[in-house]
C-alpha cells in the first residue's frame, strides 16, 4: 500500500485502462478493440498516480447536463484501502458539480465489495433497482 498519491484529470490510456481492468478482475468485460473509442466518448477522466505509475482510474459518461454515470472507477488491489477510490470519485463528483447547470443525476454499477465505497459517499439504490442488457451489433441497417 502506498502513503502518496497524485489524481490527475485526465483519462486512462488505453493500455492504463486495460491494466488496470485486468487487475481487479474485469478481463472479459471489454472489447479491447473498441475500448480507445469508448475512452475518447468519455465527458471527463481521473488517474491516481504512485510515482511513476496509474494505480487507479475512473471516468464519467452521459449527456454531460443533467445525467452523469461513474464508470471504470478502479484501484490496483495492493493499493486498495489507501482512500485512492474515495479520491477518485470526490473528483468525478466535483467535476459533476462544476459542469452540471442544475442538480445532476449521478448513477453508477457497483461490484459487492465497492459498495461501501460507494455508500461512503453518499450513494443509495434508493427505490431503484440497477440493470442492464448487452446489445450486439446489427449484421446491417434494420428495416422498419
Amino acid at each position: 500500500m502506498i502513503d502518496t498519491f497524485a489524481v490527475l484529470d485526465r483519462l486512462p490510456t488505453p493500455a492504463e485502462h486495460r491494466r488496470l481492468a485486468e487487475a481487479v478482475g474485469w478481463t472479459t468485460a471489454f472489447d479491447w478493440d473498441t475500448t480507445p473509442a469508448s475512452l475518447a466518448g468519455s465527458l471527463a477522466g481521473v488517474v491516481a498516480m504512485a510515482g511513476n505509475h496509474v494505480v487507479g482510474m475512473g471516468r464519467l459518461v452521459g449527456d454531460g447536463v443533467k445525467y452523469f454515470y461513474v464508470q471504470d472507477l478502479a484501484v490496483l488491489p495492493a493499493h486498495q484501502g489507501a482512500g485512492i477510490g474515495t479520491a477518485l470519485l470526490r473528483r468525478l463528483l466535483d467535476h459533476v458539480a462544476s459542469t452540471a447547470p442544475s442538480t445532476a443525476f449521478v448513477g453508477l454499477f457497483a461490484t459487492d465489495g465497492a459498495v461501501p465505497l460507494y455508500e461512503r459517499s453518499g450513494f443509495t439504490r434508493g427505490d431503484m433497482t440497477g440493470m442492464f442488457r448487452l446489445v450486439k451489433p446489427t449484421e446491417g441497417p434494420t428495416e422498419g
